[in-house]
């Protein structure tokens, strides 16, 4: 089978390996993002997709459009059988989409209806589901919105990161394109639609999601540290600086220090741990901390640098 693979990030990565390595497919090219500035020094570099096609050998088209008549010229010259997109970070046109004989297919990172859109695993920790999947589908013009092929469904860790859930779901993603590619060239999956009145979204991560409620309860607060990693993380106000903080719930206890109840965002000092009031009565123990311009420190550092009291307030 003749395979286009359209893919940017590392959760592509695998399912493209996974291909070059199957006699059964040719990726006759792969199309990735053009190389931009990334990492904390901004320097330009190729996609982790490209990293691969290029030690494969395998033929690379970056356009910075792939609504463009040459992007539609390349496709058309190709006639693939199917396309694999997988977190691309373009819409494909509805004239692209007619081009391979097998259609497109994508991998999400949900089970499809439920969230839909550009973050799907950071969405599912934050809103502390103990269940994700992944789900691929015969892409459409809209958003997440085609026909269902396949699923699986997996657990999430009750500490478990989004790098770290990510790297499972792509690794467990590749034999579930395979496989879907197979079953659909012999007519042995029937698309199944979806049912819009059961979708949810999640939309694209911003800085400002990362911004503590301490009104939340610990727990949630937790979700959010995890689901937010490594990007933009969960940040809170220390003495009118921005404050990223690491942490997990800590065991329910008093919110009043001196007799004088502590308002959410209050910290408790103690010999054994460094404590935030949250809502509902619950306490986040606080691990790490990172203000703004500076190293990752453990929580008891910060609070002997700091000279921390008990009483003083995040997120004002």
């Amino acid at each position: 089978m003749r395979i286009v693979f359209c893919g940017t990030p590392e959760f592509a990565v695998p399912t493209l390996r996974a291909l070059l390595a199957n006699p059964a497919f040719t990726v006759e090219a792969v199309v990735t993002q053009p190389d931009r500035p990334r990492g904390r020094g901004q320097q330009v570099s190729a996609s982790p997709v490209k990293e691969v096609a290029a030690a494969a050998g395998v033929r690379i088209y970056q356009p910075e459009r792939v609504k463009s008549d040459e992007a539609h010229e390349f496709f058309a010259a190709i006639k693939p059988d199917a396309a694999v997109i997988i977190a691309y970070g373009q819409i494909v046109s509805r004239r692209l989409l007619e081009i391979p004989r097998l259609g497109w297919m994508n991998l999400h990172g949900s089970l499809l209806p439920k969230y839909r859109g550009a973050a799907p695993i950071a969405w599912a920790i934050i809103h502390g589901e103990g269940k994700t999947g992944l789900t691929t589908m015969r892409l459409d013009p809209g958003l997440d919105t085609g026909p269902i092929l396949l699923q699986r469904e997996l657990e999430i860790g009750s500490d478990e990161t989004a790098p770290e859930l990510a790297r499972r779901m792509a690794e467990m993603g590749a034999p579930l394109v395979m496989e879907s590619l197979v079953k659909l060239e012999r007519g042995e999956i029937a698309p199944v639609p979806q049912d819009s009145t059961r979708a949810s979204y999640a939309p694209i991560l911003t800085k400002e999601h990362g911004r503590i409620d301490w009104g939340q309860t610990a727990s949630e607060i937790y979700n959010r540290i995890r689901g937010l990693a490594p990007w933009p993380g969960a940040f809170t106000i220390f003495r009118g600086r921005l404050c990223h903080i690491w942490g997990r719930p800590g065991a329910p206890g008093a919110r009043s220090i001196a007799g004088i109840e502590q308002e959410p965002g209050g910290i408790i000092l103690s010999d054994a741990a460094i404590e935030v009031v949250c809502g509902k009565g619950a306490r986040l123990h606080l691990e790490a901390l990172q203000i703004e311009g500076r190293k990752r420190i453990s929580a008891r550092e910060f609070a002997n640098g700091a000279r921390l009291q008990s009483g003083e307030r995040f997120g004002v």
